[in-house]
């Protein structure tokens, strides 16, 4: 190659490099996959709730070009027949166009209450949402994967993209024999990271928007998986308007980046066994 060539070359490559760099800090999206290119990774996951700021968020996130994992049950609405239910179908739908990954967070928001003693696993569960709601009941663990795969179906029918081989146990409660029947029948779990806590669930009399925003821009690491809602009934400030769009910003500005957990290292191998 002549050296004049040579020489435009290398700086047509050196300014392609700068503009990649450039393009994941500001937007997490380039030609080259985020997998390549995050070296910061944060995944930021959403489960549902009574969905009156899911507009909202999902405005949000497709601005900033952010990608998340959805967990979703088919909880009580302000809007609708349920956060499963046929209304929010097109909702779903546009997530999944937009690149969004969804998993299980049981179908009827089950709470698990405590193991049973006895060979074959059996458990305490009371559901929050649906027709049982409130009252407690003895499953096995057939049961409960029952509701872990029926939201995974509601979500697959909706979006028209199979949801991840994972799940979350509303409000995190799980144990490991609960863990254990639930990877038997082809799910793993998903928890959060110390500092992903957002606090959105938390009383905004005592928990401000300010002050858990700056808590999280604070205290996140990378990898941490955060977890949020889409909406809670008891909040009386809530948590999305104030505090979503800043704390993407702010974590984009501290060099993190957004990736579904698809891409999150302790989840890939299984997710890619179980798909």
């Amino acid at each position: 190659m002549h050296r004049a060539n040579k020489s435009q070359a290398l700086g047509g490559l050196s300014r392609a490099i700068k503009c990649i760099a450039v393009c994941a800090a500001l937007t997490g999206t380039c030609a080259i996959s985020a997998a390549q290119t995050c070296e910061k990774p944060l995944y930021l996951t959403f489960d549902t709730g009574h969905m009156a700021i899911a507009p909202l968020v999902a405005e949000v996130l497709n601005r900033h070009q952010v990608k998340v994992t959805f967990f979703a049950a088919n909880e009580p609405t302000q809007t609708g027949d349920g956060s499963l239910g046929n209304h929010w179908a097109s909702w779903w739908k546009a997530r999944a166009a937009e690149g969004h990954e969804f998993a299980s967070h049981t179908y009827d928001h089950v709470y698990w209450r405590g193991d049973l003693p006895g060979v074959e696993p059996k458990f305490r569960m009371r559901p929050s949402a649906g027709a049982l709601e409130g009252r407690e009941f003895t499953w096995d663990a057939k049961k409960y994967c029952g509701q872990i795969a029926y939201a995974a179906e509601r979500l697959g029918d909706f979006t028209g993209k199979k949801p991840l081989p994972l799940f979350r146990a509303p409000g995190g409660f799980t144990s490991p024999r609960l863990l254990e029947a639930a990877k038997a029948c082809g799910y793993d779990h998903v928890g959060w990271a110390p500092a992903g806590f957002l606090g959105d669930e938390l009383p905004s009399e005592k928990f401000s928007n300010d002050a858990l925003l700056k808590k999280a821009l604070r205290d996140i690491k990378p990898k941490d998986i955060l977890v949020a809602h889409l909406g809670i009934w008891s909040r009386k400030d809530p948590w999305a308007p104030a505090v979503l769009e800043p704390l993407i910003v702010g974590l984009k500005a501290k060099g993190f980046c957004f990736q579904t957990l698809r891409e999150h290292p302790a989840y890939k191998p299984w997710i890619a066994a179980h798909s």
